[in-house]
């Protein structure tokens, strides 16, 4: 190696090494356990570029869970950029109490339109959405002289978030069991995820069974039940658990019948996830047809800056609309309906409507299956898609398959984070053919090596 390329490689690594040691003395890194980082190195990102993450040192990473699931259209995206910037040379920020802004209206007309619910009400996170969503619940029966119904039901497996009122209804252990204590106390269901099903028993017949089960508790209950929280179609954080849409439909018919709310937690299914706009549209043409609120986040800003969004049916807003002040809603965030993230949010928004974006999702996601035939001879189960939601389950006595798997993953630059034994592709919808095939020819040789 000539001397001038040789200092500048240990240049470049004196920084990378030099933002790992910074990071682990000023920051507490989210769903980490900081210890492992004694072995598993942070990887300091300084930019992105459409699929790819680059490091300090020029290594690049494909991001196959979208950071998250958060990032729609690639990393650096020129138009979400620019909408960001011109709403930054008018207004960053202004408080929503007493104010309001162009940004946050035509988000809340937009979105209105697109789900059949109205009057949205803003936060920064998925788990907050949850948080509003609930209370919003619990606070229309008080409002309504049906003050019994204070609790609530959601799925096995379900994730809802891991605030304290979210986590209650949260129902994967390693987030959920320290925390117990301080917990509302909900009931969950048997979950719909075929792999559940008995032998000889298919999507449907399964969902339908785990319908009636769900119709006898509510039967039983529903004098105190004030909401059913559910991820539509989807438990992605349960492992990526697919599920038939007639379940949706039945839910929808139990909670009118029994008076008891549904809450459909679009947050990571929504924005064209699962191969329409949101979820619960696979069940009913309108996601109102489904929910009585919606919970969106994650994609709604292309994941540019941080948003969250709860919509409700007009019924629940006017019983919160009185003189007095105790009935009102009397929730916030400092940073409720953001400008700039709003913007960002219009943003997107746009590109779904100028792109057919859905269309185009068809065409990736079908590349996708067709490449994910060389992981057949693997140990493997369950290999299945929604959408551009990909997935299957590894069979091994590797305990720690899943750290490996990521490890291994990103020595071959590939940005896997598995969950348990299940390993998923949540790409941004920029991906390429050439991309995807290499994406999936590498991932092969990750679980083989983790195996």
């Amino acid at each position: 190696m000539k001397a001038q390329h040789k200092t500048s490689y240990n240049l470049l690594m004196s920084k990378n090494q030099t933002l790992i040691a910074r990071s682990l003395h000023a920051v507490w890194h989210p769903c980490t356990q900081m210890k492992h980082h004694e072995h598993f190195p942070l990887i300091p990102i300084v930019r992105g570029e459409g699929v790819w993450l680059y490091d300090a040192d020029g290594k690049r990473y494909l991001d196959t869970v979208s950071s998250w699931w958060v990032n729609l259209f690639g990393h650096n995206h020129p138009g979400i950029k620019e909408a960001i910037k011109q709403q930054l040379d008018t207004l960053e920020h202004v408080m929503l109490a007493g104010f309001t802004h162009e940004p946050v209206v035509a988000l809340s007309e937009q979105l209105a339109k697109l789900t059949g619910l109205g009057h949205a009400f803003y936060a920064s996170d998925g788990a907050s959405a949850t948080e509003i969503a609930l209370k919003m619940s619990f606070h229309y029966w008080r409002n309504t002289g049906h003050a019994k119904k204070t609790k609530f039901i959601s799925l096995q497996h379900s994730y809802h978030g891991e605030t304290l009122g979210a986590l209650g209804v949260t129902d994967v252990a390693i987030f959920k069991d320290t925390y117990a204590p301080l917990l509302l106390q909900s009931a969950q269901m048997p979950s719909p995820d075929f792999r559940l099903a008995e032998q000889g028993e298919n999507a449907e017949q399964f969902a339908l069974r785990c319908a009636c089960a769900l119709e006898t508790y509510i039967a039983a209950h529903h004098d105190e039940l004030a909401a059913f929280i559910i991820e539509p179609l989807v438990q992605c954080a349960g492992g990526m658990g697919f599920y038939h849409p007639v379940y949706l439909k039945r839910a929808r018919e139990i909670c009118t019948q029994y008076q008891v709310h549904l809450i459909a937690d679009e947050i990571a299914v929504g924005f064209g996830r699962t191969g329409k706009m949101f979820a619960c549209e696979h069940a009913a043409p309108h996601v109102s047809d489904i929910a009585d609120f919606v919970c969106l986040s994650k994609g709604i800003t292309g994941g540019y800056l941080p948003l969250s969004v709860v919509l409700t049916k007009d019924e629940i807003y006017q019983a919160f609309y009185d003189d007095r002040t105790v009935r009102g809603f009397l929730h916030s965030h400092s940073y409720t309906g953001n400008p700039l993230a709003c913007s960002a949010a219009l943003a997107t928004l746009a590109i779904f409507e100028q792109a057919q974006v859905l269309h185009h999702n068809q065409n990736i996601s079908k590349n996708i299956q067709t490449s994910m035939q060389v992981l057949t001879h693997l140990p493997i189960q369950h290999l299945r898609h929604q959408g551009m939601i990909h997935a299957f389950d590894v069979q091994t006595n590797n305990a720690q398959f899943s750290r490996d798997c990521y490890a291994n993953g990103l020595a071959k630059g590939l940005l896997l984070r598995p969950i348990g034994n299940t390993v998923y592709f949540m790409p941004p919808y920029v991906i390429n053919e050439e991309d995807i095939d290499w994406m999936v020819k590498q991932t092969a040789l990750v679980v083989q090596q983790s195996l």
